[in-house]
């Protein structure tokens, strides 16, 4: 569904990324992990269309994709749930939800009802500030604005970071729901372990902007993983 291959970025003379690749088809979920600082979002950033790639190819559902802006990646179905949840404290939950629809034609731009099927919290909550939610309830709220556009790939930074254990979970099975369903690609960036491996199909494990260990889930050990997660981490 969506491929990197030799991926390279710069940020004006620092070199970021050096020839990363990576592959997520639909149907399953990628999971890149690494320390601070090892290049996971600026990757994810170059997929989602938000900073132009200096060298390398990116292909969607096999044709190659020039340098385009996040909005024709959007427009093409690619799907991103930033670091932080990024909502918009002054719309309501509605609006905020409404806001992920841009990309699409008028004709289409409406809010699919599976949103609060996986999310019911946002139905309750639809004319309530998104900045008056609490932090499960916005990221909740930020992963919803990214599916309301039907995507055939879904981008996700960090989307455990800082929330309770319950909405953790409640993330977890919407994300397992829509990889079982067979028509999305899933990046997952993700530092917590567990929920990782729980989800995953394949993982890359990135250091100083490598990816330095690759391979699906049924050829990895899980301790063996975890091991050199936590010797890149330091600790």
């Amino acid at each position: 569904m969506i491929e990197a291959e030799n991926i390279t970025l710069h940020y004006g003379g620092s070199q970021i990324l050096h020839g990363v690749s990576l592959s997520a088809p639909a149907g399953e979920v990628a999971c890149v992990m690494g320390n601070n600082g090892a290049g996971k979002t600026s990757l994810i950033s170059v997929l989602a269309g938000r900073h132009p790639r200096s060298g390398g190819e990116l292909r969607l559902m096999g044709e190659r994709i020039g340098r385009v802006t996040a909005q024709e990646m959007a427009r093409r179905g690619v799907a991103y749930v930033p670091q932080g949840r990024a909502i918009f404290p002054m719309l309501t939950v509605r609006e905020n939800l409404q806001t992920g629809l841009a990309c699409l034609p008028r004709a289409v731009r409406r809010i699919p009802d599976e949103i609060y099927d996986s999310f019911p919290v946002l139905a309750e909550m639809a004319h309530r500030r998104g900045g008056d939610l609490s932090g499960g309830q916005q990221q909740q709220l930020a992963i919803a604005r990214a599916l309301v556009i039907r995507p055939r790939v879904l981008l996700m930074d960090e989307p455990t970071e800082g929330i309770q254990p319950n909405i953790i979970a409640q993330i977890g099975r919407v994300i397992a729901d829509l990889r079982d369903a067979g028509e999305m690609a899933i990046v997952l960036v993700e530092q917590y372990f567990d929920f990782a491996w729980n989800l995953g199909d394949r993982f890359a494990l990135m250091e100083r902007g490598q990816v330095v260990l690759e391979g699906e889930r049924r050829s990895l050990a899980r301790d063996d993983l975890h091991r050199r997660l936590a010797s890149i981490a330091g600790v």
